[in-house]
C-alpha cells in the first residue's frame, strides 16, 4: 500500500454520501479503510437504482450510486448490535487511528461505540461524527437529508432563475453538495487532527454537520449580507457581484461569458464588434456594470445571439475572455482536458471485469493516490480483516458470520 497515508487504518461505520465520500478520500492517499456493513444489506446506496452494475449474465449488482464513493475500501459484514459483531469493532478500534460514524448522535453510545468509551481505550484515536445537524443544539436530533440541508442553510434561496423570471422559484444543486462538501470538510478536519497525533500521541473528536458546511459554503453570499444588511436573492445563471457573469443564447446554443475584471471586459467588447460598451462610463468598471446590468445584458444578448457558439468561444478564446459551453456528462467525458488529465480510472471489478470509475481530482508530486481495488462487494473482506487485523481464528470468525446470517434473515 502505497500513499501518505499508507499504515494508517480507518474504521469506517459510514453510508450513503457524506461519510463514504470522506473515507474514500482517505483510502485515496493510502488509508486502508475498514467498512462495517449491515449484514444482508450492506450501506443502503447499494440498492439505489437503478442504474445497476450489471454481470456477463446479466447478474444485477451493486448500484452505481454506491460503486461513486466506495472505492479502495474493504467491506467487513456483521451486526453491531450483537456479541461478535461488537467485539470485532472495538478491537478495530482499539487498533484504529480514524474512526468515521454517521448515526444520529448519541446512536453509538448503546454499543460502547461512542468517542467517550473508544478513546479511553485507545487515547490516540481521532473519531470524526458526520451528522446533519451537529452534536449539540435544537435540531441536532433529527436526520439530515443533504435536500432539506441545502433548503435550511440557504442555498436553495440563491439557486435557480430570478423570481420574475419564467421557472423562477427555489431550486436545488443537481448533485448533493452538502454532503459532498461535508465529506471534504470531514476529510481535512480528520488530516489535521492526524497532524496532532503524530505530534503528541493524543486523539479528538471532530464534529462535522452538514448545516454547518452549507452555512459556510455560501461564502461571499453570507458576506454580502453581513456587510450591507440585504438579503441575496436567486439570479439564474447571473452573478450577484460581476457582469458579465452568466450564460447568453447564441444562434444555436448557449456561452458562459465571465468577464471577471475590467479588462477583460474591454477585452470582451472589442471581440464582440462593439468596442463603445466598455468606453461607456455605465459600463467601464463593474460597479458600474452590476449597477447598470438591467441596461448591459440586454445589449449583450442582442449581440450574442447572432452567432453560433463555436464563433463566439473561439472569437472570446483568442483576447484571452473567459468563456465555454455547457456541456452534458456525455461531453464531459468526450472533452479532450478531461481525458488528458485521467479522470477515467478502470478497476478490476469480481462481477464486472473492468469497472469505469472516476479518478481523484488530488494531484500529489511525490506522494500520488493510489487506485487499489474497486468498491467491494458486500462482506468480501470480512474473513481476511478478522484473521489479518485481529487475528481471530476460525471458529471465531464462522461464529460472527452465523451471527450475521442470522440477522440478515428477513
Amino acid at each position: 500500500m502505497s500513499g501518505p497515508l499508507a499504515g494508517v487504518l480507518v474504521v469506517d461505520l459510514t453510508r450513503v454520501l457524506a461519510g463514504p465520500w470522506c473515507t474514500q478520500i482517505l483510502a485515496d492517499l493510502g488509508a486502508e479503510v475498514v467498512k462495517i456493513e449491515r449484514p444482508g444489506a450492506g450501506d443502503d446506496t447499494r440498492d439505489w437504482g437503478p442504474p445497476f452494475l450489471a454481470g456477463p449474465n446479466g447478474e444485477r449488482g451493486d448500484a452505481a450510486y454506491y460503486l461513486g464513493c466506495n472505492r479502495n475500501k474493504r467491506s467487513v459484514e456483521l451486526d453491531i448490535t450483537k456479541p461478535f459483531g461488537q467485539r470485532a469493532v472495538h478491537e478495530l478500534a482499539a487498533r484504529a487511528d480514524i474512526f468515521v460514524e454517521n448515526y444520529k448522535v448519541g446512536g453509538l453510545a448503546r454499543y460502547g461505540l461512542d468517542d467517550a468509551t473508544l478513546r479511553a481505550a485507545n487515547p490516540r484515536l481521532v473519531y470524526c461524527s458526520i451528522t446533519g445537524f451537529g452534536q449539540s443544539g435544537p435540531y441536532s436530533h433529527r436526520p439530515g437529508y443533504d435536500f432539506i440541508i441545502q433548503g435550511i442553510g440557504g442555498l436553495m434561496s440563491v439557486t435557480g432563475e430570478r423570481d420574475d423570471a419564467p421557472g423562477g422559484g427555489p431550486q436545488k444543486v443537481g448533485v448533493a453538495v452538502a454532503d459532498l462538501m461535508t465529506g471534504m470538510y470531514a476529510a481535512v478536519g480528520i488530516l489535521a487532527a492526524i497532524a496532532h497525533q503524530q505530534a503528541t500521541g493524543q486523539g479528538q473528536h471532530i464534529d462535522a454537520s452538514l448545516l454547518d458546511t452549507q452555512v459556510a459554503m455560501l461564502a461571499n453570499l453570507n458576506m454580502n449580507y453581513l456587510v450591507s444588511g440585504k438579503v441575496p436573492g436567486r439570479m439564474g445563471n447571473a452573478h450577484q457581484n460581476i457582469v458579465p457573469y452568466q450564460t447568453f443564447a447564441t444562434r444555436d446554443g448557449h456561452v458562459i461569458v465571465a468577464a471577471g475584471n475590467d479588462t477583460q471586459f474591454a477585452s470582451f467588447s472589442r471581440a464582440v464588434g462593439h468596442p463603445e460598451l466598455s468606453a461607456d462610463p455605465r459600463f467601464a468598471r463593474n460597479s458600474g456594470r452590476v449597477a447598470n446590468r438591467e441596461t448591459l445584458v440586454p445589449l449583450l444578448e442582442r449581440i450574442l445571439a447572432a452567432q453560433p457558439t463555436a464563433h463566439w468561444l473561439e472569437a472570446l478564446e483568442a483576447v484571452g475572455v473567459p468563456c465555454g459551453p455547457i456541456n452534458d456528462v456525455a461531453q464531459v467525458w468526450a472533452d479532450p482536458q478531461v481525458r488528458h488529465r485521467g479522470m477515467l480510472v478502470e478497476l478490476d471489478h469480481p462481477l464486472a471485469g473492468m469497472l469505469a470509475t472516476v479518478a481523484s481530482p488530488l494531484r500529489l508530486s511525490e506522494t500520488p493516490v493510489s487506485y487499489r481495488s474497486a468498491p467491494p462487494v458486500l462482506g468480501a473482506d470480512t474473513q481476511a480483516v478478522l484473521a489479518q487485523r485481529l487475528g481471530w481464528n476460525d471458529r471465531e470468525i464462522a461464529a460472527l458470520q452465523a451471527e450475521s446470517a442470522a440477522s440478515a434473515k428477513p
